[in-house]
């Protein structure tokens, strides 16, 4: 009985020790770039744009986009991060690729966004049909509630967490401590680490990482952007506001993409 003890302890002891080296060894990433693709259900997007002022000619043109695009659209972006800032930046679209519905602001990126999670602010550059802003003001305070839920994102542990958004925008984000950076995709940010999912189920649209790249990031690759008309984030809705006050269904569902 004696021995039996003896081994007992020593093989809890050894657990132990194993896992103490390997948290030790452990390696969390604080700095990289992150590429992430954006998915736009178009079909319903279209038809949350349809109505009776413009089925006329909304209808074949969705007819016939159907036979020719997929449902899902597909965007790219690249965030660049280290453990006090991060710089998310969409790829340059293929003009090509356009098609009738291509400017509906849902299924587009328009924004280059500079966080600084130090000083909890952002300059983001956004680009609102033939203009340009460049916002600067605090990053978006989101109250977020963590669950028990994961899954695995790009090779990388996640935890689920729910909000609300603009009052009515459900979110759903799933980030990872494996990267202790509370940074994220577009203006997503302030969770206990970086998140690499966002769906918008409601919004028929998400983000997620499809590749991490843990490697040494230069201060020249996260600057802030400087093009566009100075502004903060209540002069932007103001003009956005006057903009499309009278552009009715249509004027509430480009608001909501614009202010993301």
């Amino acid at each position: 009985m004696m021995k039996k003890n003896t081994l007992f302890s020593i093989l809890i002891l050894m657990l132990v020790l194993a896992n103490s080296v390997f948290a030790q060894h452990a390696r969390f990433t604080t700095e990289g770039s992150i590429e992430f693709e954006k998915s736009v259900n178009m079909h319903a997007l279209i038809k949350k744009n349809m109505n009776k002022d413009n089925e006329f000619y909304y209808v074949p043109a969705f007819e016939e986009y159907k036979k020719t695009q997929t449902q899902f659209k597909i965007l790219k972006s690249t965030l660049v991060f280290n453990k006090d800032k991060t710089l998310f930046s969409p790829e340059p679209v293929d003009l090509n690729t356009r098609t009738w519905f291509s400017d509906i602001p849902a299924s587009t990126q328009n924004n280059i966004i500079y966080t600084d999670l130090i000083s909890g602010t952002s300059i983001v550059q956004k680009t609102v049909f033939e203009e340009t802003f460049l916002v600067s003001d605090s990053t978006r305070k989101i109250n977020w509630k963590i669950t028990s839920e994961t899954r695995e994102i790009a090779g990388y542990n996640c935890r689920r967490a729910n909000a609300i958004i603009m009052d009515s925008i459900y979110v759903v984000a799933f980030y990872t401590d494996e990267i202790p950076v509370s940074g994220g995709p577009e203006s997503f940010t302030g969770l206990p680490g970086m998140i690499l999912g966002v769906a918008m189920p409601y919004e028929n649209i998400s983000w997620f990482a499809k590749q991490v790249f843990d490697k040494p990031m230069a201060a020249s690759a996260i600057i802030a952007p400087k093009k566009g008309k100075p502004i903060d984030n209540k002069g932007l809705l103001s003009t956005l506001n006057k903009v499309l006050k009278s552009w009715g269904t249509y004027a509430q569902n480009s608001l909501k993409s614009f202010l993301l």
